[in-house]
């Protein structure tokens, strides 16, 4: 049972996906590039345990395979991200599960106040080069209160440190958290917030998550672990926070204490900010007044750039999750499969795999898929294929692009969606606005005459499975998955 991120370390040990760094690692720079350089090669999640300047560890490299993806959600290792994202949708019909008030808070086993605050003690790297310091939040988490409603919203934005007890928090515009933001501006009041660094790793996968507006990220977890996630609420503002986590900075946002955030090296694998070319731009500050945590705690952090990275594939999989679930919820049949490929930073392209079921059919797919929750914002093209295909075989996907499609009859462009402020292919002064692209490589439905596809006999493909190993041929047969390939026809 997975409850806290020590949990989830313990798994990946157990898995052996896990590499313990004991050699003395500088938090500048050094410490991100050897997870990057690890990540490019698939390789484990890394525990560095001997960090410069500081007695903290640093987890990173978390979620860099689908194999981690699947032990966070305790579920077969062998899963992809669709087999996982199916999974997700299917939990997300049940009944939400509620946290759970407790009197067992680890996080308040340490609680540091006034001028023995200083969270340069903690091991935050400096990531990349021209990155304008070091950032204490690339696998955090934020825990936000709305005034009219009370709804408690978690969120993921990036955090640099700007002083002992200071840290800037980056809200992109239209975001739940600086929705809230806005509110405690107009009333001209300060803005209790929180920074959780390291927890259950379901939150911060749901806290990047795009839930609906009054939906707790609590509630999603819960549902997803199928039980209720372990809260207090604080005594100094009033939050309610996950009582397992290593870190948390409590305090409370000044929106007139704006400091000069950035540049930082995104999940784009580009420099960039909300406000301008060069990367940076003024941000409001999260003024610290506590420092809670956990005996011995643990520093989680994720190397973000360019892709594969864990922030790319927990962003694959929600999305995968959320989009399909969306999808369902709009009652259109026929969808195999969904997947938004880590690939595409996990964000701005998606496959849909689709049994055709009349006239249209394709098109009203692509069409649904960026007017949903989960597709409204960044999704830049949606790729429609037949049910033949799994939406995650990207040969297939290929293949289909080369024979079922034609780009006069098969494109269809769309004006005017929304667009991430971090997007690099677009204008600086055109950044909140976008077209998109719906790619039907689908045979058409209404086509009375189509191509004759080729396929092999299965009679002979039954008799090749059985003699497999006569073949000298190591390991199990592959023909079982051809075959019911052919059953679909």
């Amino acid at each position: 049972m997975i409850q806290d991120l020590r949990d989830f370390i313990a798994a990946c040990e157990r898995h052996n996906l896990l590499h313990r760094v004991h050699a003395e690692v500088d938090w500048n720079l050094e410490l991100s590039h050897i997870a990057k350089v690890n990540e490019e090669s698939r390789g484990p999640a890394l525990l560095f345990e001997n960090v410069k300047d500081s007695s903290v560890p640093v987890f990173t490299s978390a979620f860099t395979t689908s194999q981690r993806l699947a032990l966070c959600l305790e579920q077969d290792p062998k899963s992809s991200i669709c087999d996982l994202s199916r999974k997700w949708m299917e939990l997300l019909k049940r009944d939400p599960i509620p946290p759970r008030l407790t009197d067992r808070v680890p996080v308040m086993e340490n609680v540091i106040t006034g001028s023995n605050i200083d969270i340069t003690k903690l091991p935050a790297p400096w990531y990349y080069p021209n990155d304008g310091g070091r950032y204490i939040g690339t696998t955090a988490f934020s825990v936000c209160r709305d005034p009219d409603t009370g709804w408690t919203n978690l969120g993921t934005y990036r955090m640099q440190i700007q002083d002992k007890d200071a840290v800037s928090i980056m809200m992109l515009r239209g975001k739940h958290g600086e929705i809230i933001r806005r509110k405690y501006a107009e009333r001209r009041e300060r803005m209790p917030i929180a920074a959780v660094i390291g927890c259950d790793p379901i939150l911060f996968l749901v806290g990047s998550t795009q839930v609906g507006a009054g939906v707790s990220e609590y509630d999603v977890a819960g549902t997803l672990r199928q039980q209720p996630v372990p809260v207090f609420v604080s005594d100094l503002t009033g939050l309610t926070l996950p009582a397992n986590a290593e870190i948390i900075l409590e305090g409370y946002f000044d929106l007139d204490d704006l400091r000069q955030e950035g540049p930082f090296g995104e999940y784009t694998g580009y420099y960039s900010s909300a406000k301008d070319a060069g990367g940076s731009g003024l941000e409001p500050t999260l003024k610290i007044e506590r420092i809670l945590h956990r005996n011995d705690p643990i520093f989680w952090s994720s190397s973000v750039g360019k892709p594969i990275n864990d922030i790319h594939m927990l962003q694959s999989l929600n999305r995968t999750a959320t989009l399909w679930h969306d999808l369902e919820a709009m009652k259109i049949p026929g969808i195999r499969g969904v997947y938004v490929p880590p690939e595409s930073c996990g964000w701005y392209w998606a496959v849909i795999s689709l049994k055709q079921l009349y006239p249209g059919h394709s098109n009203q797919v692509g069409n649904a898929a960026i007017a949903t929750s989960t597709g409204h914002y960044a999704l830049k093209g949606v790729i429609v294929v037949d049910d033949d295909i799994p939406a995650d075989d990207w040969d297939r996907v290929w293949w289909a692009l080369s024979t079922r499609f034609d780009p006069k009859r098969s494109v269809q462009i769309i004006d005017r969606g929304r667009s991430s402020p971090v997007d690099p292919s677009l204008p600086r002064e055109t950044r909140f606005i976008m077209s998109r692209v719906i790619m039907d490589a689908c045979t058409p439905f209404e086509w009375t005459e189509k191509p004759q596809e080729v396929f092999m006999d299965r009679d002979t493909l039954r008799r090749v499975s059985s003699r497999w190993k006569e073949y000298g041929f190591a390991g199990d047969s592959p023909v079982a998955a051809m075959i019911e390939r052919l059953s679909q026809k």
